[in-house]
């Protein structure tokens, strides 16, 4: 027998349910930047995903940085990545630096070590759209032994940095990094250190756990004191913070990079994760043309059989980007 009582019971909850269905696939949505006196903080449902550091911040007035990522929130809300670390000071969470940047045979500086060069972040733009936002800087690379007749600090370097952080989705969230460096005068050349190692571009300062593990395509991979195969992607797995669950950092390189697959170097301890470009020999930027290097950050829970990298990889390299080459 219909009873006109439960079946209103029943239409309400269902209602209800439906209602809370839909609210909630509204707020996985909601992605913003907020501007603070320091920088920008990119939030997930007021969730912290990463911090963008514009202001220079610099230890006992040592080390100073700018243009870098710290810090770097997992799925958990665990942070990451580190700044200032004791064993090398000059490390800071998610960077791209060169150890080699001349001017003619002129050295100006060394970003890598934070030695007489700044990045003067002139314009930072935010936008937010349906599960993305982006930030894009506008930073002015100078020297203080690169300088006018007047000792005006001259701009040598222009760099265009985009960030497309995505909403977390299926036990992962992706983050997109799209550098673009243009010379501003004749003779710029950037490099890696000058040794075997050449380590230079873009590098992850990441929180080292014991037992942490390091993955390629072919699988498990062990650091070593130089360079390790070219990789087009390495995770590293471990117990991040307070978590007691394993998760990772995975990092692709886009195959419309220089020296793709480009190789890596590791570090169990006390060090950073990097993608080598270009080593040791420096490269000369274009005054016409960009160099454009583009990596992919994904942040998953589990490890690395959680997610298929190798399907993400090759969806990353389809995908078009953010900035055309």
């Amino acid at each position: 027998m219909f009873n006109a009582n439960l079946f209103k019971i029943f239409f309400l909850i269902t209602c209800c349910l439906i209602c809370q269905s839909y609210s909630q696939s509204k707020k996985t949505c909601k992605i913003t930047a907020t501007e603070t006196e320091d920088g920008f903080l990119i939030s997930q449902n007021e969730k912290k995903v990463l911090f963008y550091q514009r202001k220079p911040r610099s230890l006992d007035g040592k080390f100073t940085r700018n243009n870098y990522i710290h810090p770097l929130y997992n799925l958990d809300g665990q942070i990451i990545t580190e700044d200032f670390p004791e064993d090398h000071r000059h490390h800071r969470g998610i960077f791209w630096a060169w150890h080699q940047v001349f001017i003619g045979e002129k050295r100006v500086g060394d970003g890598w070590s934070l030695k007489d060069i700044s990045w003067d972040v002139a314009e930072v733009k935010t936008t937010s759209s349906k599960n993305l936002c982006t930030l894009k800087a506008a930073v002015l690379w100078k020297s203080t032994l690169w300088t006018d007749s007047d000792g005006k600090q001259k701009p040598f370097i222009s760099e265009t940095t985009t960030i497309t952080v995505h909403a977390a989705e299926n036990d992962l969230r992706k983050i997109d990094f799209d550098i673009a460096l243009l010379a501003l005068e004749d003779g710029i050349r950037i490099g890696g250190s000058n040794n075997k190692r050449g380590y230079g571009g873009f590098s992850t300062r990441i929180k080292l756990p014991e037992g942490i593990s390091f993955v390629c395509p072919t699988g498990p991979v062990e650091p070593k004191p130089g360079q390790v195969d070219p990789a087009p992607w390495f995770d590293f797995v471990g117990k991040f913070g307070d978590d007691e669950n394993n998760s990772g950092l995975a990092v692709l390189s886009h195959k419309s990079n220089p020296g793709y697959p480009q190789p890596w170097i590791l570090r169990r301890k006390r060090s950073m994760q990097n993608p080598v470009y270009p080593g040791r020999h420096p490269v000369q930027l274009s005054k016409n043309e960009p160099l454009i290097l583009r990596y992919r950050l994904i942040t998953h829970s589990g490890d690395t059989n959680h997610i298929d990298l190798n399907k993400l990889m090759t969806e990353y390299n389809e995908s078009i980007g953010v900035l055309k080459k």
